[in-house]
């Protein structure tokens, strides 16, 4: 009788280590196909955008939609915080940050990156007819920018251009800080290029872009929790084939006239 039970528990062991296996490999296959939730900041023109029947479109939305249909899988596009971006990314709340992410050393501290698509290139805005011409000529002026933006970060770093303006004022997006630059509130807005030059498009007697870079020329990418490389790695497999069949240059001359990706 001992015997017997001992075979119906080795049989019963066995059993279940089987039915764990069939389970994980059950769970690795759901993994692979599960949503995609991406986090915007859904006032971002024309990476990202609410359009006037309410709907997000843009640049980075019509990748993320053709990368995620190679893939298989569903994708649902999130707006968030952007100065929480990286806690909304952490915590799992979003899979992907994709809506003109500025690649840098510090966010790489803290995510896994595609490889890059387009420059990302932070230029000063001003009212046609400022005599502000450039970086010098914004000591004793107020100046705006988004909050936890690129502009930001490189506005931090720089403390002469810090010493040298009289206020700094933050918005939660570019297009309020071009607003309050229209209404006169501001003398200047430090933003992405891409950003700034599509709302000046919309009014183009009313703003002037100036040429010259303010901070470094970075490069905009995909961001990643640090341990998720399998999605990093089909992300990116499915981006090279956009960029080799010509899909990656159609949608950037729908959005730019042109393709501007790298």
């Amino acid at each position: 009788m001992k015997k017997i039970i001992a075979l119906f528990m080795l049989v019963m062991m066995v059993g279940a280590l089987v039915a764990g296996c069939g389970g994980n490999d059950a769970k690795k296959e759901d993994a692979s196909k599960k949503k995609i939730v991406v986090g915007l900041d859904d006032n971002f023109p024309p990476m990202g955008f609410k359009d006037e029947n309410d709907k997000i479109v843009g640049f980075d939305i019509d990748l993320a939609n053709e990368a995620a249909k190679r893939l298989g899988r569903e994708v649902e596009f999130k707006p968030i915080d952007w100065s929480s971006k990286e806690a909304e990314l952490s915590s799992g709340r979003i899979d992907v940050l994709w809506n003109g992410l500025n690649i840098t050393e510090k966010r790489k501290e803290n995510m896994l990156f595609s490889e890059p698509y387009m420059e990302c290139k932070q230029l000063i805005f001003v009212p046609k007819g400022s005599p502000i011409q450039g970086e010098a000529d914004l000591k004793g002026k107020v100046i705006g920018m988004q909050s936890a933006s690129t502009a930001e970060e490189n506005f931090e770093a720089d403390k002469n251009l810090q010493a040298s303006i009289k206020e700094v004022k933050k918005y939660p997006d570019c297009i309020a800080a071009m607003m309050d630059m229209e209404a006169g509130r501001v003398d200047a807005i430090i933003t992405d290029e891409i950003v700034g030059r599509y709302y000046m498009g919309k009014s183009p007697d009313k703003f002037v872009a100036l040429e010259a870079p303010v901070g470094p020329v970075g490069d905009f990418g995909i961001g990643f929790r640090k341990d998720d490389t399998n999605l990093q790695a089909e992300v990116q497999k499915v981006l090279d084939e956009m960029k080799k069949d010509g899909t990656t240059a159609k949608i950037s001359t729908k959005w730019f006239g042109k393709d501007i990706t790298k």
